[in-house]
């Protein structure tokens, strides 16, 4: 049984049920966690010049979750060994006026990744069946249209060859408590404060039933749902490294084979 498992949405999954708390992955040993996720990170760098090499398929990881849920420190620390030539990222702010002009998935199609690429969404279309949901901007014969019209999107996503990994990273609200707090003590952080986190806090509860009702809806066999406990930074990065590391090498990839050209040719 795949050890990642308990953390894959499906069957009667209940989100209040996965601790965010939850340090299955670490050992106690700090140094020897860290040393295991650069040595993950090494292998990604390797595993995404086979992927470049081999020319066919991509990957497209998505982070979702709550403001201070640690989507930016699981890109700084899980990506920390990779060329940054085969990793790319793109933020989803609030949409703008351009992109509030077309449908919501526009902007999506717009960055998904390359031929032999590692793609990062840090957040994603998902905020479009979260916010407006939370906020009562769609009624719920509109959310369901979105969760068809995103698993219809990222099924064209896996059957034109990319594969789709989905983290939901998973923090309480007392950790979230503490990190926003951390942002105002501390000078170097307050640039990464709003207001708008406060307010957008009040609603913890709404915001947790709409992840519940999506990630049951959208969590497929294509595109699976991973719910990854992040009250302990260290124990999400080594989850998704693992999770990553896992689905590279499953992907069984091959560079192309030497030209013939090439045997017995000696640079002068």
């Amino acid at each position: 049984m795949s050890k990642f498992k308990k953390y894959r949405v499906g069957g009667k999954f209940k989100l209040s049920r996965i601790d965010p708390d939850d340090t299955s992955f670490l050992t106690g040993d700090e140094a020897a966690e860290r040393d295991a996720l650069d040595a993950m990170s090494l292998e990604l760098d390797e595993l995404q010049d086979l992927l470049h090499a081999e020319g066919r398929r991509k990957l497209l990881l998505v982070l979702q979750g709550m403001d201070t849920s640690g989507k930016d420190g699981t890109v700084r620390w899980v990506f920390s060994r990779t060329s940054p030539l085969g990793v790319r990222v793109s933020a989803f702010k609030a949409p703008s006026e351009d992109e509030r002009a077309r449908d919501y998935l526009w902007r999506c199609h717009a960055v998904v990744p390359r031929t032999g690429e590692i793609m990062v969404w840090n957040r994603s279309h998902y905020e479009d069946v979260l916010v407006p949901v939370v906020e009562g901007w769609i009624d719920e014969a509109e959310t369901r249209r979105r969760y068809a019209q995103i698993n219809d999107f990222e099924r064209l996503l896996t059957e034109t060859g990319t594969v789709v990994v989905k983290c939901m990273l998973h923090i309480d609200k007392d950790e979230q408590r503490e990190r926003l707090q951390a942002r105002i003590d501390t000078p170097g952080k307050q640039w990464k404060f709003s207001m708008g986190d406060l307010e957008v806090r009040t609603k913890w509860a709404a915001y947790q039933k709409a992840y519940q009702y999506a990630l049951d809806a959208t969590s497929t066999e294509h595109a699976p749902w991973h719910v990854i406990p992040a009250n302990s930074k260290r124990h999400r990065n080594m989850v998704i490294a693992q999770l990553l590391v896992k689905t590279l090498r499953d992907m069984k990839l091959k560079a192309p084979p030497p030209s013939p050209a090439l045997k017995g040719m000696v640079v002068k």
